[in-house]
């Protein structure tokens, strides 16, 4: 895979840069723990997820959307028994988890630092715009970032609206993440370049299959592996 034309990468920012799946699983088996008396944890897995499935068009990505879906799952399953205790120890949890600490993955300091001045190093990514933007701020990385796109979804669409805001050309630029579905898939369509960095847990709705030989496309293991293309 040639990269010499690239002017602009692009890195997702959960579970790329830094930890967030494992703190949405923390949530998850909190509530399988107090919706135990009412319903398996199977019951409630899979109830979630539908319930995510329906609401996303209207709430969208980050932990915000995410607590509401658990809210309306705790009413579903427990119904009439589904108190102000126990839906206030919902918001609870939510609270929990937008107070996590940023916590950096592995090689992603090295990897910036290499990058930084020889490309135009942009963030893209979902989530609740205030929540993205504290995490990148208290992550301590925002300085490396010529650019920043928090946005509802990633398409094709949003992605040649990217390229058109950075003028340049999709053969000018890489996206690198840990989502088939939103990293890898979007931008490969419009003949940029992609670069999978797999996490050790990717959200069912983020999965997808590989592209089949595509030249413009690429698996590591890690983040900093990307470097040795560059």
């Amino acid at each position: 895979m040639k990269l010499d034309k690239i002017k602009v990468i692009g890195f997702d920012a959960d579970d790329t840069l830094w930890i967030n799946e494992s703190y949405f699983l923390e949530t998850e088996h909190k509530l399988y723990e107090l919706l135990a008396p009412y319903a398996s944890k199977e019951i409630v897995a899979d109830q979630l997820y539908r319930t995510e499935m329906q609401n996303m068009p209207l709430y969208g990505y980050g932990v915000k959307a995410y607590i509401l879906s658990v809210m309306e799952t705790a009413i579903k399953i427990a119904g009439d028994q589904a108190t102000a205790s126990l839906l206030h120890q919902i918001l609870i949890f939510g609270k929990e988890q937008l107070e996590q600490p940023v916590e950096l993955l592995p090689d992603v300091h090295k990897t910036l630092n290499a990058l930084y001045g020889k490309y135009k190093l942009i963030v893209v990514t979902k989530g609740d715009l205030l929540d993205q933007e504290r995490k990148l701020l208290r992550s301590g990385i925002a300085h490396l970032f010529h650019h920043v796109e928090i946005i509802s979804d990633k398409t094709p669409q949003t992605y040649r609206q990217l390229l058109n805001h950075l003028d340049i050309q999709p053969e000018e630029f890489l996206m690198t993440g840990n989502s088939m579905k939103s990293d890898i898939l979007p931008p490969l369509s419009l003949g940029c370049y992609a670069i999978h960095v797999p996490y050790k847990t990717t959200w069912a709705h983020e999965t997808a299959e590989a592209p089949q030989q595509n030249s413009r496309f690429k698996e590591v293991g890690t983040l900093w592996d990307i470097v040795d293309f560059l």
